[in-house]
């Protein structure tokens, strides 16, 4: 009797979106190409898959493809969902395996054999880095898109298909799965970190960046005697990698995870302790008492705008990110951001990348130049 057939080999769609039209959302966005083109260089080394493609409107940005590299986008508009289905009707795909722009700085060769194996021996089955934020997602069959809501953006996706009927799998929650460029503030801490890769860490000596408040910061993660305050949509990934990396106590506030697939936040029912404190003692007071806590503070502001209904443009919450107040248009953020900024000790904002695989980076990070 014949054997039968092996299954269809994954395909490698790593999508790229343009950049926003201020400075802190072109520094993402280019920090971000940067990091799609050496996540296609490692994809090519690992030959894991049958075909990669770079899914981008970026004309730039698809010319400095690695040769073999399927062109896809570069005409036209831009959706994440419609441009996702579309591809997998075009191609066929039993097997596609999405990576956002930004996602998979870390990952190795090795990493995405292992990734594109786990889902080439699945049926019926996700394979994701994070089942309520995805960035990097595989699923069998690629069909499964017809019968989801086409999303705008990747967070809610993974939700979308299990409630379609698949299985989903979770990969290794690791610094090379959880680590995605979302912010200005995982910019900086791919500028401090020695094993970023090299067409990153090219662009990133570029730019004048003004890392210190994490050099500040850097210490503290390996002091026994120091302690540190966390705040934000922190899960248990995280927390378990601060137990066992980190030599310094962590003071942690967690909150609101999920906000944003589960789409609280888009219908004001987002709530924050910390916030709640703020809106009774103002910023400044706020940032005094939280010197009181720890030596360093790692703030994921998006729960706090969510709490008070402020749906910010990007250039407002990166301006912020990077500590430049004056760029700031909303008043509320910008006297937020200067009260950290003026506060006797470190503080970073971001993003709940800040709260999870920014954080892993910042401690490995400083164990390795430790």
């Amino acid at each position: 009797m014949a054997s039968p057939p092996s299954p269809a080999r994954p395909w490698l769609l790593a999508f790229a979106a343009p950049a926003g039209e201020s400075d802190p959302e072109r520094l993402v966005a280019g920090a971000q190409h940067a990091a799609t083109l050496d996540l296609l260089d490692r994809a090519r080394e690992s030959r894991a898959f049958e075909r990669i493609a770079l899914v981008t409107p970026v004309r730039d940005l698809a010319e400095r493809a690695p040769r073999n590299v399927l062109l896809e986008g570069v005409e036209g508009g831009f959706s994440f969902g419609e441009r996702l289905a579309a591809l997998i009707r075009k191609h066929r795909l039993e097997r596609p395996f999405y990576a956002g722009g930004g996602s998979g700085v870390f990952m190795s060769a090795q990493d995405w054999r292992d990734a594109a194996a786990l889902l080439e021996r699945s049926e019926q089955t996700l394979v994701t880095n994070n089942l309520y934020s995805a960035d990097l997602l595989g699923f069998h069959p690629g069909s499964a898109i017809e019968r989801v809501p086409l999303p705008d953006a990747d967070n809610p996706l993974a939700q979308a298909l299990r409630h379609a009927g698949l299985t989903p799998v979770e990969l290794p929650r690791t610094l090379a799965t959880q680590f995605d460029i979302d912010t200005p503030t995982d910019v900086l801490a791919l500028a401090v970190h020695p094993h970023t890769p090299p067409g990153t860490r090219a662009f990133i000596e570029a730019q004048s960046l003004d890392t210190s408040r994490v050099e500040r910061l850097l210490p503290l993660l390996t002091d026994q005697d120091a302690e540190i305050v966390v705040a934000g949509r922190v899960g248990s990934a995280a927390w378990s990698f601060l137990e066992a990396r980190t030599a310094c106590r962590v003071r942690l506030f967690s909150e609101e995870r999920g906000m944003r697939a589960d789409g609280r936040d888009q219908r004001g029912e987002a709530r924050s302790l910390l916030a709640y404190h703020l809106e009774q003692v103002g910023a400044r007071p706020f940032f005094q008492e939280l010197a009181r806590l720890g030596q360093a503070a790692l703030i994921d502001t998006r729960v706090i705008l969510a709490h008070f209904g402020l749906d910010l443009p990007p250039r407002d919450r990166f301006a912020s990110d990077l500590g430049r107040p004056e760029e700031i248009a909303d008043p509320f953020l910008c006297a937020f951001t200067e009260a950290a900024l003026d506060a006797s000790i470190p503080v970073l904002l971001g993003g709940h990348s800040l709260v999870s695989g920014g954080l892993m980076a910042l401690t490995d990070a400083a164990w390795l130049r430790r």
